[in-house]
């Protein structure tokens, strides 16, 4: 009988373990994709176009 209660308590400390590592891993994936979130909205600010300088471009000449 101690074998059979020995193989129970080995199958069930794999599955915590399996548990535990299977955790750890959506963790870091979760890490990873925020990073990656936050390198995107990074380029995205830094790819808009530039504000005016002075009052060039500000005036459109329409002509009918």
């Amino acid at each position: 009988m101690s074998q059979s209660v020995g193989a129970t308590a080995s199958a069930q400390a794999f599955e915590v373990l399996g548990a535990v590592m299977a955790k750890k891993q959506l963790n870091q994936e979760a890490q990873m994709t925020n990073l990656l979130v936050e390198s995107a909205m990074q380029t995205s600010a830094a790819a808009q176009s530039p504000s005016p300088v002075g009052n060039l471009g500000m005036n459109i000449d329409i002509k009918v």
